[in-house]
């Protein structure tokens, strides 16, 4: 397995996402938001979906990947 900050690369890493952790599959420097489409430095990645394998770049976007997911405990579906 790599470590996790290896691969100071420009190029977009590839992230397996898991519970309170995440596995870095293909090294790179960043990886982009779901919700915003903006670069997420590795080093800085803090919010995620396991269920959906996705990034996002703070907990507002982490918020409202999952209003679109329709997973909130509110939501009527």
């Amino acid at each position: 397995m790599m470590n996790r900050f290896d691969g100071n690369s420009s190029r977009e890493a590839k992230i397996r996402y898991l519970d309170g952790d995440f596995q870095i599959v293909l090294a790179g420097s960043y990886v982009v938001c779901a919700v915003t489409g903006k670069p997420i430095p590795v080093d800085e990645l803090r919010y995620w979906s396991v269920a959906r394998q996705e990034a996002y770049i703070d907990a507002a976007a982490s918020l409202e990947a999952e209003r679109r997911a329709g997973t909130l405990a509110t939501q009527q579906r």
